[in-house]
């Protein structure tokens, strides 16, 4: 989704070439966000969760045992952790008295899908002949006749949870195209800004901030599902392993420490891609400029990457260029690497025969299996996919086990 989206909202023609970086899947997809929440929403019910709509937080109290969290109906939940994934105006953030320090939108976006009646070639030339100039301002083809319409708000309205209206969006769709395309039947409406801002915690005691709620910044190449979905993802396995009684001490805490730095590089690309995306001479030119160096091999891997979220990687240490990284998903004898880690176990990949996960086997899985080359003997990962030893000394993985896995069964 990354990828595709920076090749029409930012780079222009040249684009980015996900066939270049280590993964199993080198190509960009975009999935309709509502299409991404219904199968989230499945699968959590699937697993067990009970999903309140419209609760709204009013009230949040912590001890050593757990957290009270209390809505506005007037009951009381209790559980021993609490995770505020409630957005860019997260009430649980706020009643942490957790700081977003930040900068404050200073532009707007209206964004809608909508069905038009002007057919697809001339949409597609007049959107065009806009975009030389106007890069903030397109209409993206989303299947049975509607389109993503993107085009710049007069201002910066006061109260961005107030949907634009159907007449406001198509008349600021005349005054930049001369049509509004007979834009009808919207599906959803709204703005968005260029605000980019950070919690500065991502853990208060028991309490721990996921999302928007701890880091916003404008959709610019369709960064934000994905930063949050992999706070989801770091943070889950770890508040699994506290509950579950294993977890070594600070494994919690690195949450913060690795997931925080991973926002604000989000948020300082984002503010990065805001400059080019200016209608000013200036800007004009750094696209020219930056479409270029996308030519160089190297300039393009890193900035792919970046933008794909392929190149996070977790300070683990010293040692070799895999540590921290997430790994592909290789292909073994048996099937590929991800589909033996649909359970959210760590996982020793052994290719030696030679090593052992004794005293971890309820929550490590050991898979000797040679399959695809690597370039190494063995690697652990983590349940978030991401490398945590690479070796082959037995002693050794024992003390990675330990670091990650708290101490071996009796």
């Amino acid at each position: 989704m990354g990828v595709l989206m920076i090749d029409v909202v930012v780079v222009g023609p040249v684009g980015l070439r996900p066939e270049r970086v280590d993964t199993a899947h080198p190509y960009g997809l975009a999935i309709p966000q509502a299409v991404t929440e219904r199968l989230l929403t499945e699968r959590a019910v699937e697993l067990g969760a009970e999903i309140r709509r419209g609760a709204e937080l009013v009230g949040l109290s912590q001890d050593e045992d757990g957290v009270t969290a209390e809505p506005a109906d007037g009951t009381r939940l209790r559980s021993r952790y609490l995770v505020g994934c409630d957005g860019g105006r997260s009430p649980v953030r706020k009643l942490l008295g957790v700081g977003f320090a930040g900068d404050p939108a200073r532009t707007e976006t209206l964004l809608g899908e909508v069905e038009v009646t002007v057919s697809p070639t001339a949409l597609a030339a007049v959107t065009a002949g806009i975009r030389e100039t106007r890069v903030r301002f397109g209409a993206i083809p989303m299947g049975d006749g509607v389109y993503r319409v993107i085009v710049p708000a007069e201002g910066v309205s006061e109260d961005r949870a107030t949907a634009p209206t159907l007449d406001e969006f198509k008349r600021r769709l005349r005054e930049f195209a001369g049509t509004d395309f007979g834009a009808h039947s919207p599906r959803w409406l709204s703005r968005v800004g260029d605000a980019n801002r950070q919690a500065e915690r991502y853990r208060v005691g028991r309490v721990l901030l996921a999302g928007d709620a701890a880091h916003i910044h404008p959709p610019t190449a369709g960064q934000g599902l994905d930063l949050g979905v992999q706070d989801a993802f770091n943070l889950g396995w770890k508040l699994a392993a506290e509950v579950n009684g294993w977890a070594p001490e600070g494994l919690l805490d690195s949450y913060h420490t690795e997931r925080h730095p991973e926002g604000a590089r989000v948020l300082a690309g984002t503010r990065a891609q805001g400059v080019l995306l200016a209608d000013d001479p200036g800007a004009k030119a750094l696209r020219e400029l930056f479409s270029k160096l996308l030519d160089f091999e190297e300039v393009n891997r890193y900035v792919t990457e970046m933008i794909t979220a392929a190149g996070v990687r977790y300070d683990l240490g010293e040692g070799h260029e895999l540590l921290g990284r997430r790994l592909r998903d290789v292909r073994l004898r048996q099937g590929r690497l991800y589909e033996r880690m649909h359970g959210v176990r760590g996982l020793l990949l052994d290719r030696t025969g030679r090593l052992s996960v004794t005293g971890w086997a309820d929550r490590v899985d050991h898979v000797v299996d040679g399959g695809e080359e690597l370039g190494v003997p063995a690697v652990l990962l983590r349940p978030d996919g991401h490398v945590a030893w690479v070796g082959e000394d037995q002693d050794d993985l024992l003390g990675r086990m330990r670091r990650w896995f708290g101490a071996p069964a009796v």
